[in-house]
């Protein structure tokens, strides 16, 4: 399928989104929107320059009207975190920007699916979802799939395998309230424990596993890159082409992004991440999987650290 994907935002995480879905095959148009249109102007000259490398795409600078019949919106603007700053300080304003953001899009573009990517991811899905209008169905946060990109990242180090091999997630917040239910974390197939203690007894170079520390290291991740360059932009910008390609895949497939919840793990009007099947037709369902009481208690906590954020901003 070729798809007109439409970009809010031509900051760092906008543009490299643009940049490398122009290097994808399903992506025929892209339309970049900011409220900075000369910045946007020169990032779309930028990418339109080099797509001769690559079969004819189309990307414009645009207007919100320019977004009509989009099959992908990508929304990623909002101030960006500064460093020692927290995902959740930046609500109030991100709120704002988003609410200003909704009613302009949403009336060019009804049908198509959402992607939130801007911080705090949950709680702007959550707006979203709630003053858009929109089926819920065509919403979605990019969650913790960057997160459990993360945490694979820092596995695959200690188990000396590679990150494909790992099927391990983030749960909860997009912040400093994620956990891993580690009791569904597997090396293909076998439980991740059983898989250290196998290689040890194989006399291959693996580490044991500090889950306390490991889930920390997960969750300051971003503030390390942003102490050192200022900005996250890579990873998430591949975390999001994928969630792009998967929604106009032919099959769907599951994925750990924030979406509302009903009911679940006893969690329920706030949006969070947890395993969820998404494909050409947004969210369909959540996947019930198998967690301990404890890992549902933290679910349930990351969910009311959320809950007590949404209760003071002005929506």
């Amino acid at each position: 399928m070729s798809a007109k994907i439409t970009i809010i935002g031509a900051g760092s995480v906008g543009a490299t989104i643009a940049y490398n879905l122009a290097q994808q095959a399903f992506a025929s148009e892209i339309v970049l929107i900011d409220i900075n249109k000369q910045k946007a102007l020169g990032e779309v000259l930028d990418i339109e320059q080099g797509s001769y490398f690559r079969k004819p795409i189309k990307v414009t600078c645009g207007e919100y009207e320019d977004a009509k019949d989009s099959d992908i919106v990508v929304i990623t603007s909002g101030i960006a975190r500064k460093p020692g700053q927290t995902r959740l300080e930046l609500v109030q304003t991100n709120v704002n920007i988003i609410k200003s953001i909704t009613p302009q899009i949403v009336s060019v573009a009804p049908k198509a699916l959402y992607i939130i990517v801007s911080n705090p991811i949950d709680i702007l899905t959550y707006v979203f979802t709630k003053i858009s209008g929109l089926p819920e169905k065509q919403i979605l946060g990019s969650g913790t799939s960057l997160d459990t990109a993360r945490l694979r990242c820092v596995l695959s180090k200690k188990l000396n395998i590679a990150q494909n091999n790992i099927k391990a997630f983030i749960f909860g917040e997009h912040g400093d309230t994620s956990f891993v239910p580690w009791s569904t974390a597997t090396v293909e197939g076998v439980p991740v424990d059983d898989y250290v203690e196998m290689m040890k007894k194989m006399g291959r170079p693996v580490e044991d596993l500090d889950k306390d520390a490991i889930i920390d290291e997960v969750r300051k991740a971003g503030g390390v890159v942003i102490a050192n360059k200022g900005a996250t932009f890579y990873a998430i910008c591949n975390a999001v082409v994928d969630l792009c390609a998967t929604l106009v895949s032919a099959s769907e497939s599951v994925a750990a992004v924030s979406s509302m919840m009903h009911g679940e793990y006893g969690v329920d009007d706030v949006c969070l991440s947890c395993l969820t099947i998404i494909g050409p037709d947004g969210v369909v369902g959540k996947v019930p999987m198998q967690m301990t009481d404890e890992e549902v208690a933290l679910m349930q906590k990351s969910a009311d650290a959320l809950k007590a954020v949404i209760s003071e901003i002005e929506l």
